[in-house]
């Protein structure tokens, strides 16, 4: 199969998976739209592509009440978008039981940027794709662990020293099932791509020289992801934690119980 997809909407495409990720869909002849803060990447982005598969916006995802005006304007400069890829994050440590160093309103808006403005968004883009007749998707990229000695999937199994991270990635997991099942009968498509940790500026944090060997290289990671999206699959899981097997039949067993809670209480 080929990706299906002619124009990508990629929100979180400065850096990172998100432009590594649009790089590729632009070498595959796929139209992307980036999204970011930082102008002189989008520019970048731009000027490395071209004008006319390559275009760019600039957007603060945190600013969850200017979504819906985001949303109106995207398609109405840009129409023929057919799969909106929501990207973003953030991610520091945290030492809960520190009364001194511990900061609830960066825990706060780390929650917010990597939970709460994604579903802003999907909420926001969702009657723009459901409009279409073609198939479309939303693309949700859950999550982007880090540990020294092996990536994770801290959507499924968090991370001790970062409770905010792990805590709003599982909660976009499960956001993502119960958007996928009450969706399952239009025509957007609900696609779970699930990084290990990937040697990207997201671990920044801990110094780059640090942060940067972390996790699988980005261009292998890319090529994985993209063999998996290209196969048309809706949980697309790249890594795992410890013990492959083990990890597969949790997350294996974890769908078919949704399914099977779902069955019991409906979709709605």
């Amino acid at each position: 199969m080929s990706f299906p997809y002619k124009h990508v909407l990629l929100i979180g495409a400065t850096s990172g998976i998100g432009r590594a990720m649009a790089d590729r869909f632009i070498k595959t002849g796929i139209k992307v739209t980036a999204v970011g803060r930082r102008q002189d990447r989008l520019n970048d982005f731009v000027s490395t592509h071209g004008g006319s598969n390559a275009h760019s916006i600039t957007f603060d995802v945190s600013k969850t009440e200017q979504a819906p005006q985001f949303a109106k304007d995207v398609f109405t400069t840009y129409p023929d978008i057919d799969c909106v890829f929501l990207n973003a994050g953030v991610q520091r440590r945290y030492n809960l039981t520190s009364q001194e160093t511990f900061d609830l309103a960066s825990f706060q808006n780390e929650v917010h940027v990597n939970f709460t403005s994604i579903v802003a968004l999907a909420h926001a883009f969702l009657p723009y794709l459901t409009a279409k007749t073609e198939p479309v998707s939303f693309i949700f990229e859950t999550d982007d662990g880090v540990d020294v000695s092996t990536g994770t999937n801290l959507a499924i199994v968090p991370a001790c020293p970062m409770p905010a991270y792990s805590a709003a990635k599982a909660a976009l997991n499960a956001f993502v099932y119960c958007f996928r099942e009450q969706l399952k009968s239009t025509n957007v498509k609900v696609i779970d791509l699930s990084p290990p940790a990937v040697q990207t500026e997201l671990h920044d944090y801990l110094t780059p020289e640090v942060g940067r060997n972390i996790g699988m290289p980005l261009d292998q990671f890319i090529n994985e992801a993209f063999a998996q999206l290209q196969a048309g699959k809706d949980q697309a899981v790249i890594g795992h934690v410890a013990d492959e097997k083990t990890f597969y039949e949790i997350l294996n067993k974890r769908r078919s119980m949704f399914e099977d809670l779902t069955k019991f209480m409906g979709p709605t």
